[in-house]
């Protein structure tokens, strides 16, 4: 890529200038000295003397000092993401170090943003591992038990077999998680958009979780009755999983003859923020920056027990950010946790 030169000569004057000051004022002395002091001559001398000085701290600087810039400007261009590419070179020496100095910080940036990358994706392939690892081994463990023997005893047969198929499905729970969440990062999962009763939704939600939250007697309810229904904009299904996540994660960690309460408020006009809020547990407050990451976990033994893919959280971030909205977490050990999110209201069928 060619490149141009953009001429500054502030340096040349500037040299050109304190030469014919020295020169001037040692030959001014020495005429001085002799007696034979002569302005005409002084004037015209010093008046050489500057051009001649400038032409050659200026052609100096261009061979010697820019050539070899230009040459750096060259490498540079050759990595896409430089700015550097596409500019004017400057003689002007402060310009150019502000030049150049921008660019090291901003390739620093880089360097430091493919660093936390680069461990992002060691943490994340670990996790992987570790949770495609777990149930594979379990299911590998029946399996050899009744291939020893264990097949013939009846009882013990259909125990493991049970197991086996546990394991195979959560198999199968994290890799279809794993698809989504790989298709929402993508940004290949379109967003089906329709109006719809976001009470409706969620009593739908109560309903198929009522069962898994009576083992922990734990109480789904909303915080008031909401006898009109309010309309969102978005993609049902995909506010339904957000919905189902929130929930089953309150029930996973809640604490037993606990609640958890959904509640649809107004936030601004065509805003509405869905509450989800609980008197579990909590979630320490140094952990909740990396809640939505992938596979995070904040009670590493006890989560694992509970089962889950790991990315439900994640995945409810990502559907909330395909929608364009916001996702908030308030918590507080001992005390509950508070999930929130924000729709668009459909106003129009609000009014009806």
């Amino acid at each position: 890529m060619a490149i141009q030169l953009k001429r500054s000569y502030k340096f040349a004057l500037r040299t050109a200038l304190l030469i014919v000051t020295i020169l001037t004022l040692v030959l001014g002395c020495f005429m001085w000295l002799n007696g034979e002091f002569k302005w005409l001559f002084l004037i015209v001398s010093s008046i050489v003397c500057f051009i001649i000085s400038f032409l050659v701290v200026q052609l100096r600087i261009e061979k010697f000092i820019y050539g070899r810039i230009k040459r750096i400007y060259d490498d540079v261009s050759l990595l896409e993401s430089s700015s550097l590419a596409s500019r004017t070179i400057t003689t002007d020496m402060s310009t150019l170090t502000q030049e150049i100095e921008k660019f090291a910080r901003d390739k620093k940036i880089e360097i430091d943003t493919l660093k936390i990358r680069e461990e992002y994706r060691k943490d994340f392939l670990g996790n992987v591992s570790h949770e495609l690892k777990t149930p594979l081994f379990t299911v590998q463990g029946y399996l050899e038990t009744l291939l020893d023997g264990a097949l013939d005893d009846k009882s013990v047969r259909k125990k493991y077999l049970t197991r086996a198929n546990k394991g195979v499905e959560r198999l199968i729970f994290i890799v279809k998680d794993l698809d989504l969440i790989t298709k929402l990062e993508a940004g290949e999962l379109d967003v089906n958009w329709q109006v719809f009763d976001i009470i409706e939704l969620i009593q739908n939600v109560f309903e198929l979780l009522e069962m898994k939250a009576a083992k922990k007697h734990i109480t789904l309810t909303f915080d008031m009755d909401y006898p009109t229904p309010i309309y969102v904009h978005a993609d049902g299904e995909k506010i339904r999983q957000v919905v189902t996540n929130l929930l089953v994660n309150s029930i996973k960690y809640g604490n037993a003859n606990g609640t958890t309460e959904i509640s649809v408020e107004n936030l601004i006009q065509n805003k509405v923020i869905i509450r989800v809020t609980d008197n579990g547990e909590g979630i320490p407050e140094n952990h909740i920056p990396r809640l939505f990451e992938r596979f995070y976990r904040v009670d590493q033994s006890r989560n694992r027990k509970e089962g889950g893919s790991g990315l439900g959280l994640a995945i409810v971030k990502h559907i909330i950010e395909a929608h364009e909205e916001r996702i908030y977490v308030e918590s507080e050990e001992g005390v509950g946790s508070e999930f929130s999110f924000t729709l668009e209201k459909s106003e129009e069928l609000s009014k009806q």
